[in-house]
């Protein structure tokens, strides 16, 4: 999965990518390189990002998935916490919904995704969990309850992909801890997404500015894949997609 993000203030690449004609050539880009699925997101989730209005992340959004649709041959994902802009970006051609907190924030998300009959990615927040707490079982509980809002909005189960959201409210040990016990989650029963690209745990565990931490983001890849992780979602295409198939002929070929 291929992160488009089209804010002017993303921790990695904000500002880059928030013309429409320029969020083109690099989704064009991340597909031509192999990229299965194409992430867009118009408001920052970093820490300490301020929140955006529906209407100022649609007014973003837009732009872009006009040129988007029709052009790109995999789908759309788009990364979003709001029932309203989801809809919306559903309506537009997105075929699916990231969604941060999910399905616990916006009541209406769920019901949006499921009328829509789009994938959901499912992401833990960890926003005031202990940091003492065995993170895997926070987001294993998180994740039940998740699956109940889910089931009972009527989502597709085969159209669910959960992502233990690596860098949200964790420490840097939590972090670590999930891409180490992945399978964990990967034995709830539903595809895993892991999103560990250029993000702050590797930043400290290498002690590394943003734009050098290619290759800590590589040994997640590897290790998300020998975990059993079925998308890793990243900002380098070409150098996760090799070191993705290495790993996948190391230790899944069977």
């Amino acid at each position: 999965m291929g992160i488009l993000n089209i804010t002017p203030d993303s921790f990695s690449d904000g500002g880059r990518f928030d013309d429409a004609e320029l969020a083109l050539e690099r989704a064009l880009k991340m597909v031509g390189e192999g990229a299965d699925f194409i992430d867009v997101g118009a408001e920052s989730t970093r820490p300490g990002a301020g929140e955006i209005s529906a209407d100022e992340e649609w007014g973003r959004l837009a732009p872009v998935l006009e040129l988007l649709r029709g052009r790109l041959s995999v789908p759309i994902s788009v990364d979003t916490y709001k029932a309203e802009v989801a809809a919306k970006a559903l309506a537009a051609g997105a075929g699916i919904a990231n969604d941060i907190w999910g399905l616990q924030h916006d009541p209406l998300m769920a019901g949006v995704i499921a009328s829509a009959g789009a994938g959901a990615v499912l992401m833990h927040n960890g926003r005031g969990v202990d940091a003492g707490s065995d993170i895997v079982e926070e987001v294993i509980r998180f994740f039940e309850k998740t699956l109940l809002i889910a089931d009972a909005a009527g989502i597709r189960r085969d159209l669910i992909v959960l992502d233990p959201g690596i860098g949200f409210g964790k420490t840097v040990s939590q972090n670590l801890a999930l891409i180490r016990r992945i399978g964990e989650i990967r034995a709830l029963g539903y595809p895993v997404l892991l999103g560990a690209s250029r993000k702050s745990v590797i930043g400290k565990t290498l002690d590394l500015p943003v734009d050098q931490r290619l290759e800590g983001t590589l040994a997640t890849t590897v290790a998300g894949v020998a975990g059993g992780v079925d998308i890793v979602r990243v900002h380098d295409i070409d150098p996760n997609l090799k070191a993705a198939r290495m790993a996948d002929a190391i230790y899944r070929h069977e």
